[in-house]
Formats: C-alpha cells, structure tokens, sequence
C-alpha cells in the first residue's frame, strides 16, 4: 500500500514539474526573426496631397511579429520618387568626391508606436534632394514611395512593404541646415508639468541651444548645451519635435557618469537625487548627452533681461526679453523674444540697466561676456534665446 502511494506521489510530482516547465516556456516567450511587416495604404492614395498647404503626411503600420507578443521597436520612414532603394541621401552627402547621386531618403525621425507624422515641409525638401528639381521646374505632381525600417534589440532590422501616393511638390532653396534644436520637457521643466504641446516652448518646454564652433551636419545635428537650476525629485527627457513623444532621448542615452538617477523604468525619466545647477551637453548626431553638476560660482538671478541697441537708441530697460517657465518661488534663467530687423543692427543683452551686459562679435550664436562688444545682428525675423549662465544667446531665423 505505501508503495502504491509513494507511485502516487511520483507521478504527481512528475506532472506538476511538467506543468510548471511549461508555464515558464509560456511566460519566456522567445524572440523571434520576422521577414517583414505591413505598412498600409494610406487613405490618401488616391489623391494628390499638396505639400505646400499642409502640414504633415500620416502614416500607419502594423508591429512585426516577433513571436505574438508586444515588442519596444524604433521605426524609421523612407521614401523614394522612383521606388529605388540602392544610395540614399546619406551616403551621398558623405561622398566627398561628389559622384554619388541618391535614389531614396531616410527621415531621421525615430517612431516608438505603429504610426508616424512626417513634416510636409521636410518631405518636400527631401524630393528637392531626391529629385534635383530646379527653381521653375517643379512637375504638377510626383509619385512618392514609402517603406517603414523597424529595430529592435536582439533581432535584424526589417523593411516593411512599399506604399505609394501622389504629392503636389514644391521648391525648396537648400541652404546647409540650421543646428536643430532639441528640448527639455518634464515635472521640473517650465511652468507647466509635462506640457509637449507644439506651442509651448517657453512654458512646459525648455530649448538647450548649439554650442559656438560645433560642427552641424547637412541635418542639422550639432552639440546643444545647457545649464540652469535643477530641484531635488524633478523628472523630464529631451524630445526633439515640439508636440511629438517620438524622437526623444532619456536615462538611456547618458553618456558616462552622471550624478542623475533612472527614474520610472518604462520611460527612463532622469532624475534629480539633489538639488542644485547642472550642465548639459549633448550630441545629437550620437543621440549621446552627459549631465554634470555646474561647479562654477552660483550664478547671479535676474528679474528682467533685455536687448537695447542701435536699432531702438540703446535703452538698457527697453526691449525685454520673457522669462521661459518661470514659476512661483524658482529661479529662471531662460529667456527668449521675438524680434524683427528690418535693416542690419547693434545689440547687447543687459539686466535692465548698464550694470550687467553681455556682448560678442559672434552671429547667429555666441557666448557673450561682461561688458563684450556689440553683437552685430543681420536683418531679418528671429526668436532670440539667451542664457544668462553661460552667455550663450541664438539668434534662431523664423521663415
């Protein structure tokens, strides 16, 4: 009889390690390689979209199987007016001997969901590039062709299927690219917590702005700093496009050590152990950045910042800049205003009075120093930013 119950409780045994071998295959799943994934056919295909009245161009796509589980991807978008694949934009800026000509273009937006927004000003500087138009040669209408590059850790990148649309083009001058600028957005950052609207920079985001002397390349990617007051428990990331969650950088992409801490694991929010000022300097050709205490003298806290010059009889209380995210009982040292040249100026910023000012020689961008020369300004329509820690203004041209 007890051999009879100790068979018993063999086989029991047997059958619950079977059971719980199988529950753990079931809650590992395994990543697996797919071939490609579905990119749909926009509900505009039929139609010419007009790019020079709208505003962006949407599309939608499925997420690769990769073993019937969700998977973290990074999507990118590419399009080609030939639907050929062989030399991209990229590769031909990179030939110096100038013999390359690309046949397609790779949007430098990062998607983190099953959906994109591309710019319609970008997609028609992309098809200028693309297609070489020339001033007063534009076709009525191009054929545009669109695929969808999807990554992820542990698996090869994969290339979705090819769509395609009709767009009425426009020409764009192509000048070399204006640094881009990327932006701070969180629970520490701006007046208000969290506020990625496409028209808060200067409330719920902060801009860092390009580093004098950086280079830029034909996309606009440069070094961006920053510096300024940081309260102990505050969270925020950098996001490039205002209003846009998904080309952003976070925790991840600190480059080495950094008193900051990881914050809310799915998002890596940085966070602020301690209070006090630090510095930022990021790189967003690497999407790198690094974070370090300021270790300079405490910077000074101003009530106003102006901009008296030439061009309005160099009053030094005239002309005020606007405090960016300023709230109650913190310190702000931001500042930007819109301004407009309509002849080539003189200027300096200064504290509301000749007690403090900043000068350079150096336009669009420079660090200005106490008591510096006149800043000389080009004619034209601006939105200024300045900050008053490390001097660092940039005159950043509005179309």
């Amino acid at each position: 009889m007890n051999k009879i119950f100790k068979s018993a409780l063999l086989l029991m045994g047997a059958v619950l390690m079977l059971t719980s071998c199988s529950d753990d295959r079931d809650s590992n799943p395994v990543l697996q390689q797919p071939e490609s994934f579905v990119l749909n056919t926009p509900a505009y295909a039929g139609q010419a979209i007009d790019l020079a009245n709208s505003q962006t161009v949407n599309l939608t796509w499925s997420q690769p199987d990769y073993g019937g589980f969700p998977v973290a991807c990074e999507y990118t978008v590419e399009i080609s007016p030939t639907n050929s694949w062989t030399t991209s934009y990229a590769e031909e800026v990179a030939d110096e001997s100038g013999e390359t000509q690309c046949d397609y273009y790779a949007f430098e937006n990062i998607f983190s969901s099953c959906n994109g927004e591309i710019s319609a000003k970008d997609l028609a500087k992309a098809l200028v590039v693309v297609c070489n138009y020339v001033d007063g040669e534009i076709p009525a209408e191009q054929e545009v062709y669109a695929r969808v590059k999807a990554n992820t850790n542990g698996a090869k990148e994969i290339v979705s299927n090819v769509v395609k649309f009709l767009v009425t083009p426009y020409y764009i001058e192509l000048k070399p690219a204006d640094p881009v600028l990327w932006y701070m957005v969180g629970n520490c950052i701006g007046s208000n917590d969290w506020d990625n609207g496409s028209g808060s920079v200067g409330t719920g985001l902060i801009p860092l702005l390009p580093m004098p002397d950086a280079d830029v390349d034909g996309n606009g990617n440069t070094v961006l700093v920053y510096a300024g007051y940081f309260p102990a428990g505050g969270q925020f990331k950098f996001i490039r496009d205002p209003g846009i969650w998904d080309t952003q950088m976070n925790y991840t992409n600190l480059d080495g050590d950094s008193p900051v801490t990881d914050e809310d694991g799915d998002n890596h929010n940085i966070g602020i152990p301690e209070d006090g000022y630090y510095k930022i300097e990021m790189n967003t050709a690497t999407y790198k950045f690094t974070m370090v205490k300021y270790e300079e003298t405490t910077p000074k806290v101003f009530e106003t910042i102006t901009m008296p010059g030439d061009y309005q009889g160099w009053d030094a209380t005239g002309n005020a800049m606007t405090a960016m995210g300023k709230r109650d009982n913190t310190e702000t040292h931001d500042w930007y205003l819109d301004a407009s040249y309509e002849a080539n100026a003189e200027l300096k910023f200064a504290n509301g009075s000749w007690d403090i000012n900043w000068g350079a020689t150096a336009f669009p961008l420079g660090y200005g120093t106490q008591g510096g020369p006149n800043i000389p300004v080009k004619a034209g329509n601006y939105r200024v930013y300045f900050n008053d820690i490390l001097g660092l203004y940039y005159f950043q041209a509005k179309d």
